[in-house]
This record gives C-alpha cells, sequence and structure tokens, in this order.
C-alpha cells in the first residue's frame, strides 16, 4: 500500500472516531500530534510568558543605569552583559518581549479578531450596501503601500494624538481630582532613557505609544481577515441549517453567532497565526525606524538599532546577536506554525 493510501486510511478511521467532535476541537488534537507545530508554540509560548511576567523576573529596572558598568560581558550579576550607560541587557530583553506581548495582544484583538470578524460576517451575511461599503473601504486600505502608510500616519497622529489624550486627561481628572492627590507618573524618558515625572494622573506619554501603535496596526490589519470571512459567511447563508434557522425565526444576531460564527472559527485561528508573526515584526519594525514604541519602554527595534553601529558591532556584537537571535527564531516559529495550522485546519488550501 502506497503512503497516500495509507494517509486515506488513517484519516478515514479517524473520522469514524471521533465522528461529532467539532472541526475546532479536532483540529487542536491534529496540531498537537505535530511535533514541530508543539515546538514552535513551546517557543512562542516560552517568549509571551517572559515577556508578561518581566516586571516580577527581571534583575534590574529596563532604566537602571550604572556608568561603571559600561559595556560589561556577561556575568553573574549580568548574564547578557551591559550597554553603553550599564543597563542591563537581560532585563532590557525581558521588557522588549513584553513590550512586543502588549502591542501583539491587542493588535491581534482589534484587527484580528474583532474587526474581521464583525465585519466579515456582516458584509457576507448582509450584502447590499453593507457589502458594498466594507469591500470599497477594505480595498482602498490594501491599495496603500503598507510600511510607508504605517510610518506616515504613525508620525502625523502623533502629536495630535497626545493632545487628545491630555485633553481627555484634563476633563476626566479636573472636576473630581484633589491637586494635592493627584499621583506622580513617569511621563517618559529623557536623555539616556532616564525616567521623567509629572504630576499628570496617568502615564498619557507611554499609553501614547502604545495607543497609536495599535492603531495603526490594527487600521491596515482587518482587510485580509474579513474577506476570507465575508467570502465563508456568504457561502454558509445559502446552506440548509441556515436556511432553516431563519424559516424558524431566528434573529440575525442568533444566525451569526450560533451558525455562522462556529464555522468560520477555523479562519480566524489561522489569521490570528499568521498575523502574530506580522504584527510582532512591524512592531519592531516600526520602532527601529523611530515611530514606534519609544518612551513606553524597550523594545527589540530599539536594541537592534542600537546594536547596529559599526563600533558596537565589531567590540560588543552580543547587544546585536542577542536581540536579532530572539528576533528570528519568534518569526520562525510564527512561521512554521503557520504553515501546521494551515494543514490542519484547511487541508484544501495545501
Amino acid at each position: 500500500m502506497t503512503l497516500a493510501a495509507q494517509e486515506v486510511v488513517i484519516g478515514e478511521a479517524e473520522e469514524h472516531q471521533y465522528r461529532g467532535e467539532s472541526l475546532t476541537r479536532r483540529g487542536i488534537r491534529r496540531l498537537l500530534r505535530k511535533r514541530i507545530a508543539v515546538v514552535c508554540l513551546i517557543v512562542i509560548a516560552a517568549f509571551y510568558v517572559t515577556g508578561i511576567l518581566a516586571p516580577w523576573i527581571a534583575p534590574h529596572g529596563w532604566a537602571e543605569q550604572n556608568l561603571d558598568a559600561s559595556f560589561q560581558g556577561p556575568s553573574w550579576e549580568h548574564p547578557l552583559g551591559t550597554d553603553r550607560t550599564g543597563r542591563d541587557m537581560l532585563s532590557r530583553n525581558l521588557y522588549a518581549a513584553r513590550t512586543t506581548v502588549i502591542v501583539t495582544f491587542a493588535t491581534i484583538l482589534t484587527g484580528s479578531v474583532l474587526l474581521p470578524l464583525t465585519l466579515g460576517m456582516l458584509a457576507g451575511y448582509r450584502g447590499g450596501g453593507a457589502d458594498s461599503l466594507i469591500s470599497r473601504t477594505g480595498e482602498i486600505l490594501a491599495s496603500l503601500p503598507g510600511l510607508p502608510m504605517l510610518i506616515l500616519i504613525s508620525a502625523a497622529l502623533r502629536p495630535r494624538v497626545e493632545d487628545w489624550i491630555e485633553n481627555v486627561e484634563e476633563v476626566i481628572f479636573a472636576g473630581w481630582m484633589d491637586p494635592g492627590l493627584r499621583f506622580l507618573r513617569l511621563c517618559g524618558t529623557g536623555r539616556d532613557d532616564v525616567p521623567v515625572e509629572c504630576d499628570h494622573p496617568i502615564t498619557d506619554t507611554v499609553f501614547d505609544d502604545y495607543f497609536l501603535l495599535v492603531f495603526v496596526l490594527s487600521l491596515f490589519g482587518w482587510v485580509g481577515g474579513m474577506r476570507l470571512i465575508r467570502t465563508q459567511t456568504m457561502t454558509l447563508r445559502d446552506t440548509d441549517f441556515v436556511l432553516a434557522a431563519r424559516a424558524n425565526g431566528a434573529s440575525t444576531f442568533r444566525i451569526l453567532f450560533s451558525h455562522i460564527l462556529p464555522n468560520v472559527l477555523p479562519l480566524v485561528i489561522v489569521g490570528v497565526s499568521a498575523s502574530l508573526g506580522a504584527i510582532a515584526a512591524a512592531e519592531i519594525a516600526l520602532t527601529f525606524l523611530g515611530v514606534g514604541v519609544q518612551q513606553a519602554g524597550p523594545s527589540f527595534g530599539i536594541l537592534i538599532g542600537e546594536g547596529a553601529s559599526r563600533t558596537v558591532m565589531e567590540n560588543h556584537p552580543q547587544l546585536l546577536l542577542i536581540p536579532a537571535a530572539i528576533v528570528a527564531s519568534l518569526m520562525f516559529a510564527f512561521n512554521l506554525l503557520g504553515d501546521a495550522l494551515i494543514d490542519v485546519f484547511t487541508p484544501r488550501a495545501r
């Protein structure tokens, strides 16, 4: 018996054994049987867990300086060495992972789940003017060059976002916050990343960095997922079970979220896995170019930029190689996991 025939027989046996199981659960079970997918999941999970726990496991603060320990090599106190101003590189890499975690989670929630899912199902099920409006808007955004537009919008909107958040702060806190009780907060970092404090109630500068970057990435990130979900929804709306639900008087909300949503979830899972790597890469690239996260904390874009100078590369190559190796490993794991998810959830696309 040939290998292809054996795969067919095994697939039929699994189909009979797990008949009645949901497509999502069956896909997860098949995914966990792929060793390369499990390894990628471990790498990605380790990265995100360390990013989340960075404030608790980092041995030093990300902006803590010691000019007497400038450019030290790896040691027990500084396992990855220090940079030009004596900042611990292990701590800065951990906090850089936290920056990537925050940006990717927020962008995935808005630009890869909520917007594509809501707009795709609405356009595919309702059709007509709603479909035309959503589709044309997506086509306009998709026709624009991605990275240049991200840089342009991020750079152009930053002053306006900062002014808007400052005005919101004044409206919210002016009426009931006692000036004598206002909390000191980190406005950002000054020269050599030294923290600067001021007397506003919330960290608007830190919030500006994350808010603006997530907004820009979500603005251009929902189009591809919306198209896939829209196409699948248009196919599902004419199926027997949807027509039967409509004939029984089910509301549009119930049809969308009880009948259509479970059948488009595999597309959402594949889309999320594929976009995680792209979002992380975009955050790192924008920060490297100077329009991403600048004051909220270290980013791998900042670390790579600081280590990319000729002098640093010649004398202290670990300052570039370590963050670059972390980013390369993460991107490689995302790519391999995306291929495995496509094989599991959309086998006909192979």
